[in-house]
């Protein structure tokens, strides 16, 4: 009994299996009851199928994903484990928080399971100049760019997070929006993903001339939902007279309505909100939403080619930028006179 015959017989994905076999977070109760029914009437030893994994990981590729709650990132290690399926490579999952060292905890997994590559979905540019040397497989970094750090054996696959970021506010001021505020990421590092985003939207209102004032209009969070909500709430008692949101996730656009929603508020007829990603979820809402739609399938395609060329052929390091768009939706609109 394998991983995968717990998948068919319960009905979900590997990847589902694996988080309630791990005790990993982002799982609904209905799925856990249904996994572990199959787990106990069949028997199925954790610790032995690990210890049999441990043995086969040489032949593997380790994804290292950065925090729990990221819907974009669950997406693309789903497309990311369906490529590798009949590459001869094992697909080794390692989820890690947000605040966590993803190449300290890369670094371990290569001595205690020695994968073939490493694949990190999401990371902190101090946390790879510091210690990516020490990684001793080929890497890829995924929704980031490593072109700056100057890495040999360390490739990545990205959209152009400042230009897309630009882009949302140039939506939001064309429709006559001036009070815009900012939810985002922790910017410490200029050259992440938050602090890239954040960078273009400042472009884009210096552009404008319309001023901005970071200590009332912009507010950082983790990305999750619970957290976006409370930021929001605090952008709305520093700036009651706010009229559009920008918030750099999709997960933290849809914290943000709820509480736009909760102080009595419309989206969009009082507040329009835009996202980041391009999740599943926004094209469900109701408004559904405004978002910069990344291409997952495009990113874990090209990240997958570029990992096994290295590993295959000794290829250097490729840094590439994948194609983003613009989807209007329906939480944005013109602001009202």
């Amino acid at each position: 009994m394998t991983i995968k015959d717990i998948a068919r017989e319960s009905g979900y994905g590997v990847t589902t299996v694996s988080r309630v076999l791990n005790n990993q977070p982002n799982v609904s109760e209905e799925a856990k009851e249904r996994i572990l029914a199959v787990v106990n009437r069949t028997g199925f030893r954790l610790n032995s199928n690990a210890k049999r994994l441990k043995q086969q990981s040489n032949s593997g590729i380790a994804v290292v994903v950065k925090g729990t709650k990221n819907m974009l990132f669950s997406g693309i290690v789903e497309r990311t484990q369906r490529l590798l399926e009949g590459t001869g490579y094992a697909c080794l999952i390692h989820y890690v928080d947000e605040s966590a060292n993803e190449v300290s905890e890369a670094v371990r997994i290569c001595a205690e399971l020695r994968p073939q590559g490493v694949m990190f979905l999401g990371g902190d540019i101090e946390n790879f100049q510091r210690h990516f040397s020490e990684v001793p497989v080929p890497g890829v970094l995924m929704t980031g760019s490593a072109y700056k750090l100057g890495f040999d054996t360390l490739s990545s696959v990205t959209v152009d997070d400042s230009f897309a970021a630009e882009c949302a506010i140039e939506h939001l001021l064309s429709l006559g929006h001036r009070r815009i505020g900012i939810l985002g990421g922790y910017t410490d590092d200029k050259d992440n993903p938050a602090g890239l985003r954040y960078r273009g939207c400042l472009r884009a209102f210096e552009r404008h001339r319309v001023d901005f004032d970071e200590k009332r209009q912009m507010v950082t969070c983790r990305y999750s939902f619970a957290d976006s909500g409370k930021a929001m709430e605090r952008l709305l008692d520093n700036m009651p007279d706010v009229t559009a949101v920008f918030a750099t996730s999709d997960v933290m656009a849809i914290g943000a309505i709820r509480a736009i929603r909760d102080r009595g508020l419309r989206v969009p007829e009082d507040v329009s909100v835009v996202g980041f990603d391009g999740i599943e979820l926004g094209d469900f809402l109701t408004p559904r939403l405004a978002t910069v739609r990344q291409d997952g399938e495009a990113i874990a395609s090209r990240s997958v080619k570029l990992l096994l060329d290295a590993i295959r052929g000794g290829s250097s390091a490729v840094h590439e930028i994948v194609p983003f768009r613009f989807t209007p939706g329906e939480s944005a609109a013109r602001l009202r006179a």
